[in-house]
Formats: structure tokens, C-alpha cells, sequence
């Protein structure tokens, strides 16, 4: 049997985030992660292998990371848990004792009730390497491509995909693609973009089955359609792996995850979660939500491998805000918080202030992009949420509405802040996007 002090299981982000952490807080302590996989893969960079980049190996997240840190690495598998004398037993049969233990077990895809799912063909998004390779080499051979699922996955699969010259169809039950994360003017802005590179995009639409003998021919619809394919990609989301956790008897939430408190401390004193297996908590209502993102899971990691033996790092901002981004070429779509849609579905009593401008000034300067924002208020003014359509300065737009709703800020406090731009890099401080939309709310919120 192996003593460790810190025992984490798990190689994604979240781990990886954790354990360095553990041991930049605590240097004097033994950090150990276990992943069941040979390398690491960067689950947000999933897509851009199949277009962009051509090669798995380019979206390998390095050991050096860990290793250099002073972390432990092992590959092998953790099979059971005994939470009461703190010992992991792996597939290999060797044991580990920790005084400490990080659960990073990651989510796994939604398998869908489809007929068919077992033929050649019919694939996923898991996060190995291998079996993305087995992908690659799949998406290669295949003209004919159909996408199951519209958001953000299947939506940036479409477009690399499509940069290779297939026939891509994605299909989605929803009135729109993205819809769950955007109001529906953005998700036509996605869609036509998409329409634009040659990707047919069937909403409203289910697969009933996979078409073919024992290799994937096609999908045939709830509706009787049949559509063409020689590839069958299933991206309908994911769900939190927590087995081992289940198994262990750590109490599992209303979406699947391990119940966390605000420091990731799970049922169990000496046993902390963090990244998608872990429950999230909305950060305007405190109820469960089924959020899964890297940039989630880094800052919970953080947050436990700070405070594993005491409080280093006291929680100010509880729950989960949503910040997210997505490239369609050169189509940037942004949402922090709570769009249009969900405010109202929440109950919050909402003022809308929008703005359109370009991203450099003047507007005639090479690679200038049109700029929409569009930011939800509550009747008190303060703001909750923000979406952005327009070009690769989106990204850093919504981190900054996100900030603000972490803070809290109002619509006074928006429209007055002090900002910094230059022609090449932001819009022009006399039309800047966020202060003008909030501008436009305060008029709203006056009347």
C-alpha cells in the first residue's frame, strides 16, 4: 500500500488545476494524480482536430504541467473507494492510503434512446485520444456527415468539418441551434452562418434510428425522413461521472453530480469535487444547474486545492454565472449569465439595453467587425446577464460583462465606467458597447 497526503483522481482540467495547486499551497505535502488514460486530452479543443489542426497529438495537454510541479503521475484506474480507512484500490491492484482526495472524474456523454447506436460508424465525444483518432480517421473517410445535436459541440464540429469540403447535416430537436444557451436572434445568426458554409441545419427534428446493416448508412427521423450518412456523430451533451462517488455513498445531487458545499467539500470532510462531476449551483437563484465548462471547473479547482487542510482562499463569489463562447469562422457568439429567455423563465422582471458598433475605429480598418450587445438588467437595474455577436474581440467582451455580474454592477455603475481602447484592438470609446447598451437600459429604468 502507497501513503499519499493528496490523492487525485482524474487528468482533465479540473485535476490537473487541483493538484498543481494542492502543491503550490501545501509544498511539504504528496500530491499523487491518477488518470485512467496515457494522455491528456483539451476537451474545449475537441473539434479543432478535425479541421483546424488534423492531429490528436496537437491537443494534448502536457505532463510537464503536473510533473514539474512536483505531482505524482500515474495511469492506472481507481476501481472502488473505502472513505472510512481512506484507501483507493486501482484496476491494477495496487492501493493507495490519503489523508486528502479530490474526486475530478470529468462527465461523460448522453447515449441517447436511438435505434442503431452499436453500428460501424456511430460515434461520440469522449474525451481519449485513441478513440478520437478512431474518429479522425473516420472523418477522413466519410463525404456524408450527420451531427446529432446543435449546440455548442455539434455546432463547432459542423464548421470544421465543413472545412474539408463533407456534406455536414446537423440535426436538433429544439426550434434552433445553441438554443439553451442563447436568445433565439443569436441562434439565427449561428444558424445562418452555418447555412453560409454549406452545413444543412434541420431543427425541430429527432432521430429515431441509425439507417444500415452493420455499418451506419444514414438517420431515419420521428417524422419518416431519411438523411444520407457514412458517419453518425451523437452530440447531445454530457453528464457527470460519478460512479465511483455514487458507489462510495457521497451524497449525489438532483442533476447526477456530487453534492459540493462552497469550498467543493463533499458529504464527506476529507473528500472534496470539483469540474463536471461535481454539482453546480445558479448564481442568481441557488438552485441546481446542469453547467459544464473548463473555465467552471479551473476555478473550483483552485478553490479546493487551496483549502484542503484550512481556508487560504476565502469564497466570495458563490454559484455558477455561465460564461461562454463560440466560433462559427469568423462569427463570434458571447453569453455571460442569464439571457432574455431564462430571465423570465426565472421570474426576474427585466430591462433590455442593446447596442450595435464595430470592433476597431475607424470602422474602415482591415478585419473590423460588426459588434451586437445585448444586456438583461433587473427592474433594480442591476445586471444579470449579457450576450455579444461579432468578431474575435467577443470572448474578452463577455469575461468582462461576466465580472460585472459577479460584482453586481448596475446599470449607472456601466454606463460610467472607465475603459481602455486603441483603434486596432476595441471599439472607439465614444460608441463602446457595454457602456452604450447600459446607457440604453438606464433611460429604460428611469422611465
Amino acid at each position: 500500500m502507497k501513503k499519499i497526503d493528496v490523492l487525485v483522481i482524474g487528468g482533465g482540467p479540473a485535476g490537473i488545476v487541483a493538484a498543481t495547486t494542492a502543491k503550490r499551497t501545501y509544498p511539504n505535502k504528496s500530491v499523487c494524480l491518477i488518470r485512467k488514460t496515457k494522455t491528456a486530452v483539451i476537451p474545449c479543443g475537441i473539434p479543432y482536430i478535425y479541421g483546424t489542426l488534423r492531429d490528436v497529438k496537437k491537443n494534448l495537454i502536457p505532463d510537464a504541467m503536473l510533473t514539474n510541479a512536483g505531482v505524482e503521475l500515474v495511469t492506472d484506474e481507481i476501481v472502488s473507494l473505502d472513505l472510512k480507512s481512506k484507501i483507493a484500490k486501482t484496476k491494477s491492484g495496487e492501493e493507495y492510503q490519503f489523508e486528502k482526495l479530490i474526486l475530478a472524474t470529468g462527465s461523460r456523454p448522453v447515449i441517447p434512446k436511438i435505434e442503431g447506436l452499436d453500428k460501424e460508424g456511430v460515434f461520440f465525444v469522449y474525451k481519449e485520444a485513441e478513440y478520437l483518432e478512431k474518429l479522425l480517421k473516420a472523418v477522413n473517410e466519410a463525404q456524408r456527415i450527420v451531427i446529432v445535436g446543435g449546440g455548442f459541440i455539434g455546432v463547432e464540429f459542423a464548421d470544421e468539418i465543413a472545412k474539408l469540403g463533407k456534406e455536414v447535416t446537423i440535426i436538433e430537436m429544439l426550434p434552433h441551434c445553441l438554443m439553451l444557451a442563447f436568445d433565439e436572434e443569436f441562434c439565427v445568426l449561428a444558424e445562418e452562418k452555418l447555412k453560409s458554409l454549406g452545413v444543412k441545419v434541420l431543427t425541430n427534428s429527432t432521430v429515431k434510428a441509425i439507417k444500415g446493416e452493420r455499418k451506419a448508412e444514414g438517420v431515419i427521423l420521428t417524422d419518416g425522413r431519411e438523411i444520407p450518412a457514412y458517419l453518425v456523430l451523437i452530440a447531445i451533451g454530457a453528464r457527470p461521472n460519478a460512479d465511483l462517488a455514487r458507489e462510495a455513498g457521497l451524497k449525489i445531487g438532483e442533476y447526477g453530480g456530487i453534492v459540493v458545499d462552497f469550498y467543493m467539500r463533499t458529504s464527506h470532510p476529507d473528500v472534496f469535487a470539483v469540474g463536471d462531476c461535481a454539482e453546480k449551483y445558479s448564481f442568481f437563484t441557488g438552485k441546481p444547474a446542469p453547467t459544464m465548462l473548463a473555465s467552471i471547473a479551473s476555478a473550483e479547482a483552485r478553490i479546493a486545492g487551496a483549502n484542503l487542510y484550512e481556508l487560504h482562499l476565502v469564497r466570495e463569489i458563490v454559484g455558477t454565472i455561465g460564461i461562454f463562447s463560440t466560433a462559427i469562422r469568423d462569427l463570434v457568439l458571447g453569453v455571460a449569465g442569464l439571457t432574455e429567455s431564462a430571465a423570465k423563465r426565472e421570474g426576474f422582471e427585466i430591462v433590455i439595453g442593446r447596442f450595435e458598433t464595430v470592433d476597431k475605429h475607424p470602422g474602415a480598418l482591415p478585419g473590423a467587425s460588426k459588434l451586437i450587445v445585448k444586456l438583461m438588467f433587473s427592474r433594480q437595474g442591476v445586471l444579470l446577464g449579457g450576450e455579444v455577436a461579432g468578431g474575435i474581440t467577443v470572448g474578452e467582451i463577455v469575461n468582462i460583462i461576466g465580472t460585472a455580474i459577479e460584482n453586481r454592477m448596475t446599470a449607472a455603475q456601466l454606463a460610467t465606467m472607465q475603459i481602455g481602447t486603441h483603434p486596432l484592438l476595441t471599439a472607439a470609446p465614444t460608441v463602446y458597447p457595454i457602456t452604450m447598451a447600459a446607457f440604453d437600459a438606464l433611460k429604460k429604468l428611469k422611465q
